[in-house]
């Protein structure tokens, strides 16, 4: 079988292995449709790991189980988890699925033909997909779990303004999340096509980063943002949120700068205001399937932040599509076709 091997993003190799045999308590499965993530691109974050298979934004088709397997069939439609949390840790009884101390086993990348899911993966992480939900559809199911867990985190609820800066894939989850909560969303970013893109997705207001925000914001609205994005990790961005936040408000930080960037929190403004900083790093099990049912439903339509899909020997172009970032949102890599 066909696997990219990711090094860096500028080598990355199509190999041909053996295509795996599923064990007693495995399972092998086609690989339909994936994502490639802007996480994906972080050299700094994927390094340490090279050279890896990529692709954790997945759907795909069982075509072999293991002989103690009952659960799953041949021709079965899933999504599969990239990790599991074991429920029961600290972390886990505590909230914090993504921290677990627990987790030993990743499914393989799904830049491949095909994936051998572990057992564990088998057991908890492996979910059918809904008729409703097409291949290409359920690469969004992680994606959005990541927005539903910071948004649950950030508590936001009906009627509040919600900034969005930086409107890549996430930036827009967030901004059709918000909206379907019934918040008023506010887009920022220094892309007017993105800016486009998130109109379209239903922010009612579009702000270019490089204009004075916080003005316009008390000027034009009365008030800054209830609850600010984080979406983008440029140094510039992180100034955006700390002076776009409104008393008692919330800032996520949805994406972060690089390890070795000195981000500067102005405390003693934000102790007078009473700001929060939350963080939010992946999700867990509640999040997928809160993601899979807005899907299933439309209550979040995802099919149009899809802009590109390649056959898995472009590869290479979808890396760079992702890493440009002016003329692409979704990328979909097609290892079949």
């Amino acid at each position: 079988m066909k696997v990219s091997y990711w090094y860096n993003n500028n080598d990355i190799r199509i190999e041909d292995v053996s295509t795996p045999v599923a064990g007693p308590k495995e399972m092998l499965v086609k690989v339909i449709s994936c994502g490639i993530c802007g996480s994906d691109i972080v050299e700094w974050y994927r390094s340490p790991r090279a050279p890896l298979v990529q692709g954790h934004e997945i759907g795909a088709e069982v075509v072999a189980t293991g002989a103690d397997i009952k659960k799953y069939h041949i021709g079965d439609r899933v999504f599969i988890a990239p990790k599991v949390p074991c429920g029961t840790c600290f972390y886990c009884r505590n909230g914090h699925d993504p921290q677990c101390s627990e987790v030993r086993e990743r499914l393989p990348g799904g830049f491949a033909e095909y994936i051998l899911v572990p057992e564990i993966l088998v057991e908890r992480g492996t979910y059918l997909l809904p008729q409703s939900i097409t291949y290409d559809q359920s690469t969004f199911i992680e994606p959005l779990a990541c927005v539903v867990r910071a948004q649950r985190r950030a508590c936001v609820k009906k009627e509040q303004s919600v900034m969005v800066i930086g409107c890549g894939m996430g930036g827009l989850l967030n901004v059709k999340l918000a909206k379907a909560k019934g918040c008023k969303v506010i887009a920022v970013d220094i892309n007017q096509t993105k800016l486009e893109y998130a109109a379209r997705m239903g922010a009612d207001i579009t702000l270019n980063a490089a204009d004075n925000i916080p003005d316009r914001l008390v000027s034009q609205y009365g008030k800054k943002a209830d609850v600010v994005f984080l979406c983008a990790s440029a140094d510039s961005a992180v100034e955006q949120a700390w002076k776009c936040v409104d008393k008692g408000g919330t800032i996520v930080l949805f994406a972060v700068p690089a390890p070795d960037k000195q981000v500067v929190v102005p405390v003693n403004d934000f102790w007078m205001k009473e700001i929060t900083i939350q963080t939010s790093y992946y999700c867990g099990p509640p999040d997928i399937a809160e993601a899979m049912n807005l899907i299933a439903s439309r209550k979040v339509v995802v099919d149009d932040l899809i802009t590109h899909r390649l056959p898995l020997t472009d590869i290479v172009k979808g890396f760079k599509l992702v890493s440009d970032g002016r003329d692409s949102i979704k990328v979909i890599i097609k290892p079949h076709e």
